[in-house]
């Protein structure tokens, strides 16, 4: 635990990942008081339409989302919880997140995350974003016992480790879907019998079907012990729910109307 109460990147902050205004240490000298408020609500993931995902969450995720990667030279997998930028679909006006839908680690993970607080660290500290509301002074789950991590921190350290060396099995899928040169820019096309013209998405990349077919076969052996076939189909087998999506997104926009 970090006992120094500098920002991390403060001067960078466009650097700080999705959904994190600030990155503070959490440090017994610094917040000896403070405690974790219960998650009440979901809207700080309102205005995202895609959320990053790990390879861990890849067979969860599929089930109710899109899985897609994003653009530029280390695209990173995605969920797609919305198909308007800004519009998370799945967060209601209460705030909180559709009830029996799984909720990507990522958002779980928030205020939380490890951080380097120098540079050139190899240690990473345990951080959160202080201009969340979930963790107060007056919160009756403390995170410290006079210098000591109470069970709950020891909890969200644990789940942020694991989150990390979730995110290094997803950088090492990734490097190899480069290696085998298997994505490709994506497009879906949607078309409904009450749809004049169709609706068409671009933006992600995908893995291409046709040069998944003509892999070598000692590759494709490779892949299906390793995993890493498994987790392509899943990404695959997921694009289908876009189709949900657009209904999802038809549905509220009527609402909308008709209020």
């Amino acid at each position: 635990m970090a006992t120094t109460p500098a920002n991390v990147s403060a001067s960078q902050p466009q650097q700080l990942p999705l959904f994190y205004n600030s990155l503070v240490p959490l440090s017994s000298q610094f917040h000896p008081t403070h405690g974790l408020k219960p998650r009440e609500e979901f809207n700080f993931a309102k205005v995202t339409h895609a959320i990053p995902v790990t390879v861990d969450e890849f067979a969860i995720a599929q089930r109710f989302y899109p899985i897609v990667f994003g653009l530029g030279d280390n695209p990173a997998p995605l969920a797609l919880v919305g198909l308007t930028e800004g519009q998370n679909l799945y967060i209601g006006e209460d705030g909180l997140w559709q009830s029996g839908a799984y909720v990507p680690a990522f958002v779980r993970r928030y205020p939380f995350m490890l951080a380097r607080l120098q540079e050139n660290s190899e240690e990473l500290s345990l951080c959160f974003d202080d201009s969340a509301n979930q963790l107060s002074a007056d919160a009756t789950d403390k995170l410290f016992d006079g210098a000591e991590p109470t069970d709950t921190t020891k909890s969200v350290l644990a789940f942020c480790e694991q989150f990390e060396q979730a995110i290094a099995r997803t950088r090492g899928f990734m490097d190899e879907l480069a290696k085998l040169d298997l994505l490709i820019d994506g497009e879906v096309t949607i078309q409904q019998p009450n749809m004049p013209e169709p609706a068409i998405y671009r933006g992600f990349r995908m893995v291409a079907e046709e040069k998944l077919q003509n892999i070598r076969g000692d590759q494709a052996r490779k892949m299906v012990q390793n995993g890493m076939m498994g987790l392509i189909y899943a990404h695959l087998f997921g694009l289908a729910q876009i189709g949900n999506l657009f209904e999802r997104q038809t549905a509220q926009a009527a609402e909308l109307a008709a209020k």
